[in-house]
């Protein structure tokens, strides 16, 4: 049973939600246009492209993106893009909330997992001569999303470096060993609640995926 069916949460509802944190990704972008921030202009930038790509891969390309995938996309990005910005008094929330970088990277590193495990499973029925045991399937999301995650502490610290040379701000903050180590245990978190739970929201997108495989093959 999905989770909004236990909530009871309608499919309207998640549309709404989806719909006011696009609202919120656009304010923070002018708050960033406003207060000069590079950062934060960037990361609500790229924010609300992810969001907009939604409903064109929904739109040009027949992708079946379930409402409850929209919000869980929409919320990742939502979410980080709030945490750069100074707010109730705090410098960002990502400076002064301990709790906030690790949630962030646990709901990014799910969608980098959603994908890997929508891929790995279209490939699994599409082909009778591939066959991937549910253990396999578990591990493979596991070493994806790790993989993905050191590189993209890696990306987080070369352009930290690089922001510290020209002297200009830096849209990805590094806060050292302790914070990337942390950060990789929950980007691990997030693999594995999408490994055990994640059939339910992403069976449709598989599914896609498959049918373009055949065609391809036809």
């Amino acid at each position: 049973m999905r989770i909004r069916d236990r909530l009871g949460i309608s499919t309207r509802r998640q549309k709404q939600a989806a719909w006011l944190m696009e609202i919120g990704l656009f304010m923070i972008f002018t708050i960033g246009l406003y207060l000069g921030q590079t950062g934060i202009v960037v990361n609500a930038g790229v924010g609300l492209a992810v969001t907009q790509l939604v409903p064109v891969l929904e739109r040009d390309y027949d992708v079946p993106m379930d409402p409850a995938l929209v919000l869980w996309i929409t919320a990742a990005v939502f979410l980080h893009s709030l945490g750069t910005i100074p707010i109730f008094g705090l410098e960002s929330f990502y400076k002064d909330i301990p709790w906030w970088d690790h949630m962030t990277h646990a709901l990014s590193s799910s969608i980098v997992a959603g994908t890997g495990y929508a891929t790995v499973r279209a490939i699994d029925r599409h082909s009778d001569d591939v066959s991937l045991p549910p253990r396999f399937v578990f591990v493979f999301i596991l070493a994806f999303v790790m993989a993905f995650g050191v590189l993209w502490e890696v990306l987080e610290f070369a352009i930290a470096e690089v922001a510290a040379v020209l002297g200009t701000g830096t849209v990805l903050t590094q806060y050292g060993l302790e914070d990337s180590l942390w950060d990789l245990v929950y980007d691990t978190v997030g693999a594995v609640v999408v490994a055990l739970w994640g059939t339910a929201y992403l069976m449709d997108v598989s599914g896609y995926i498959e049918r373009r495989l055949e065609e391809r093959a036809a």
